[in-house]
């Protein structure tokens, strides 16, 4: 018995020691956290080479995951706390850039960024007056639709951040920081397929401007959907959980009724949420905006990761990226974390069901996305039509 006793206490106390020399080395790992980026008046190599690679990635496979999307001249903004700095634009960029859809004038005037080039092209860029970003969505400069997103260092350090805001003052110097943003924002593939994911954004704003428009101007009405209603939330639950069950199945014969079944469904929960017809309308037209750029995100990644596209020599220097060989795990967890979007108070939930939407089309109705852009033409919309 004493025996026992003394081999319980030693494990308690290996654990007890064990745990505290983790929060040791996660407190001197913190020490040296970033709290700004390191020369936020410039692009570094490893952004230069991240952006790069999303302009190649798409040049070379954005017609498979959307016909002319490869082929559009889509410039990028990628901004920090301090700089904007655009890539990719045609000649001499007017002042600023226009948030969209509202047409508010943002920015100042470009200038040209010394030493250094990108593909070829100067680099324009302009100091940020505080708090007006460019978002992470799409902008227009002049008559160019641009995507616009964080630089994967500010992206980190903002998380880290915002993370360290909201714990408890005793927990915020031993937190692991460094292990929670790896895990949350993933690796250069990931951060690659975001700034995708707003550039087919800009694709949506150049080719269908009143159908973009119209779907974001929707996102005010996020303040009247009935988020609070339990059994609103229960019967997202089931919805959600059957179109992860069609993505996830492998009986091509049995599809057409599942999607049957998730349409009657679809159907039964509005009427009785009592959704009117503008409600209605907003899941719409918010899984057509969300969904397919999530769509595009994911796809232009499994694109990626086939056999035929090589990937830009430079990206060989970045320490954490895979060359797109990770596309089945960030599957598995994006039909997992489907399931648990249900209880989200946002409009998040519509960017997994507009996603999987789009999947399904891709099984059910070859030739979908020439009518995806049409005004009146949502997701749901061509599901009906392969029931036909």
């Amino acid at each position: 018995m004493k025996k026992a006793s003394k081999i319980f206490l030693t494990i308690i106390l290996s654990l007890t020691g064990l745990c505290l020399g983790l929060l040791i080395i996660s407190a001197l790992s913190n020490l040296n956290l970033p709290q700004a980026s390191a020369h936020p008046e410039t692009l570094d190599e490893a952004e230069l080479t991240r952006q790069a690679e999303l302009f190649h990635l798409r040049q070379n496979v954005g017609d498979e995951v959307w016909s002319g999307w490869g082929t559009a001249e889509l410039p990028v903004i990628a901004y920090n706390e301090g700089y904007a700095f655009l890539l990719g634009y045609p000649g001499q960029p007017p002042v600023g850039w226009l948030k969209v859809p509202a047409g508010t004038q943002r920015g100042s005037d470009w200038q040209i960024l010394p030493a250094k080039t990108f593909e070829g092209q100067v680099i324009y860029f302009q100091p940020l007056s505080s708090g007006l970003y460019p978002e992470n969505f799409a902008v227009q400069v002049g008559e160019s639709w641009v995507s616009s997103l964080q630089t994967r260092e500010w992206m980190e350090i903002q998380l880290s951040q915002t993370v360290r805001a909201d714990l408890p003052g005793v927990l915020r110097s031993v937190f692991p920081y460094r292990l929670f943003i790896g895990l949350m924002l993933g690796g250069d593939d990931k951060y690659i397929s975001a700034v995708a994911h707003e550039s087919f954004h800009a694709w949506q704003g150049l080719t269908a401007p009143q159908k973009f428009s119209a779907a974001e101007t929707a996102a005010r009405l996020d303040e009247r959907y009935p988020w609070e209603s339990e059994s609103l939330s229960q019967d997202w639950k089931a919805e959600l959980q059957c179109l992860a069950d069609m993505l996830r199945g492998e009986n091509p014969a049995a599809l057409l009724a599942q999607v049957r079944r998730f349409l009657e469904h679809r159907a039964a929960r509005r009427q009785s949420a009592g959704l009117n017809t503008e409600l209605i309308a907003y899941e719409q037209q918010r899984e057509w905006l969300e969904g397919l750029a999530r769509y595009a995100e994911l796809e232009i990644w499994r694109q990626g990761g086939l056999s035929g596209y090589e990937p830009l020599p430079s990206t060989a220097s970045l320490p954490h990226f895979d060359r797109y060989h990770g596309f089945e795990n960030r599957w598995q967890q994006e039909l997992d974390q489907m399931l648990r979007m249900y209880y989200d108070e946002g409009d998040g939930r519509f960017y997994y069901s507009g996603m999987a939407q789009a999947y399904l089309l891709d099984r059910l109705l070859p030739g979908w996305k020439q009518r995806a852009f049409e005004d009146g033409i949502w997701l749901e919309t061509l599901l009906i039509e392969a029931l036909k």
